[in-house]
């Protein structure tokens, strides 16, 4: 009865006029930068972080929620009408809705793909309602110990999950802990690292550096990157109306993909790739009409773009719950509370009820004006791909440099954000994420926190993190996460070496 009674305070505050209007405009400018291939909702949040500075907090997040989920469903126009994914969760969408869309039924697959992302959205929405204040309680009997014992559960299953390799990941991980460091050590204060540069005594701030990789080095990239000859859309010839068969077909798959994609995406190595791939997997086998598959089955891209959508809302889990981002937009939604000075965590629905339930309450708002948004509107969505690259990203690079003077009006933050810049633009190059570079400069100093704590509690005895029952789990957790896949692909290599 709580948790309900909380939602409708929720309501009440996501439907005042002003956050009525923020949630239209985030879901608007997530839509459109999802149909925009390269673009995603990390760089564009990542962009708009300097409103922080003038914009209520709720305000603030219910515009960056709406961001992210409009991008999830603008992401299945590119791959069904252009059948460029925007992001590795989109693959699966263009492998059927591009050749649906080839075969003169790409309002069909458009339909199913948003339909499916506002049913998807919607029990993910459910799923944080009642999963988010149990997963809360459970964590507040955590300790020094066993919160570090999480954190570095989640440096080592995120950095794996968000690059191709452990060693870059890590490398990335590193590189924002260091970034943390800068600045008065909170409990001796002794500087560190700040090479006797005033305006660095009270550190880096993670706006800076947040834009900095995302919005300038993810630019960089983009506008370096060889381009390929521009394909034109495929039209859309056919209703976007579903026949009562597409309706018959894509039900099932809409309810699966959820149920899949929600408790993946909520885990600390989920992401939003595994639960599409096996939705699609899973409703190969179970359709009636397999023969369709790799030639426009419905049923491929309902249930992926459902897990998709269901995936991006089990992300906000653990993210508002435990303050542990798993994908890069939650790394810089993190960045955003840190700016306002409030830590995600165990403690923040006591302490901000109000905002994490009017963030709440604005998803169920957020995907109805989605859906309405989406299918009528799908025509103006294609257009924007018309857009000259060169303008995009032009505009891109003079918003952020704008935004990030405004905060403090400092020339050394502006080197510092072209500096950060340019180092993303690298670790694109050579393929190391950028994401851990956040998680590393957000939770690098609340981990160091927590052990000098745990160390403290124990009398300088390593043991405390062992006796614990719980941190000693966590720790193997991440032992087996750190060593496990390295042994899995040795066994597999070595099983087919002895079958060939």
């Amino acid at each position: 009865m709580d948790t309900f009674g909380n939602l409708m305070q929720g309501f009440a505050i996501a439907l005042t006029p002003i956050n009525l209007m923020w949630c239209l405009v985030g879901v608007a400018v997530g839509t459109a930068i999802g149909v925009l291939p390269g673009l995603g909702p990390a760089l564009t949040i990542a962009l708009l972080l300097p409103i922080t500075t003038k914009v209520d907090p709720t305000a603030a997040f219910i515009l960056f929620a709406g961001i992210y989920y409009g991008a999830m469903y603008g992401g299945s126009t590119t791959s069904i009408l252009l059948n460029t994914p925007g992001e590795s969760a989109s693959i699966v969408t263009s492998l059927e809705g591009n050749k649906m869309a080839r075969r003169g039924r790409a309002g069909a697959a458009l339909a199913t793909a948003a339909i499916g992302s506002f049913v998807a959205g919607t029990i993910g929405t459910i799923g944080i309602t009642f999963v988010a204040e149990p997963v809360v309680n459970f964590a507040l009997k955590f300790g020094p110990a066993e919160y570090f014992s999480l954190m570095i559960l989640c440096f080592i299953t995120v950095s794996a999950v968000l690059g191709n390799s452990a060693v870059r990941g890590l490398t990335a991980l590193f590189v924002g802990m260091f970034l943390g460091m800068i600045g008065v050590d909170n409990q001796s204060g002794q500087l560190r690292f700040t090479f006797g540069i005033v305006e660095l005594y009270d550190g880096i701030n993670v706006i800076v550096v947040a834009v900095g990789l995302f919005a300038i080095g993810e630019t960089l990239w983009l506008a370096a990157m060889p381009k390929e000859k521009e394909e034109e859309p495929l039209a859309i010839k056919d209703s976007i109306m579903m026949s009562r068969e597409d309706w018959r077909r894509s039900w099932k798959p809409w309810i699966r993909g959820a149920l899949i994609g929600f408790p993946i995406g909520a885990m600390p190595a989920g992401g939003a790739e595994i639960p599409t791939f096996l939705s699609y997997s899973i409703e190969k086998k179970l359709s009636e009409k397999p023969e369709e598959f790799g030639h426009g089955a419905i049923e491929g891209v309902a249930g992926p773009e459902a897990a998709n959508n269901a995936s991006a809302a089990g992300v906000l889990v653990p993210m508002l719950a435990l303050g542990l981002p798993t994908s890069a937009t939650a790394a810089v939604m993190l960045s955003a509370f840190q700016s306002y000075g409030i830590n995600p965590g165990p403690q923040l629905l006591s302490t901000n009820g109000a905002l994490i339930w009017g963030l709440i309450a604005s998803l169920y708002i957020g995907n109805v004006m989605l859906l309405v948004l989406n299918l009528p509107l799908v025509g103006l969505w294609v257009k924007m791909l018309k857009i000259p690259a060169p303008l995009m990203y032009g505009g891109i690079l003079i918003f952020a440099t704008i935004g990030t003077y405004g905060i403090s009006r400092s020339v050394v933050d502006l080197i510092l954000l072209y500096s950060i810049g340019v180092m993303g633009f690298f670790m694109r190059k050579y393929d190391f994420p950028t994401a851990p570079v956040i998680i590393g400069m957000i939770l690098g100093p609340l981990a160091e926190m927590n052990f000098r704590q745990a160390m403290t509690i124990s009398q300088g005895s390593f043991s405390i993190f062992f006796e614990k029952p719980l941190s000693l789990f966590l720790l193997m957790l991440t032992a087996l996460a750190l060593i496990g896949p390295p042994i899995w692909s040795y066994l597999r290599s070595r099983n087919r070496v002895a079958g060939a």
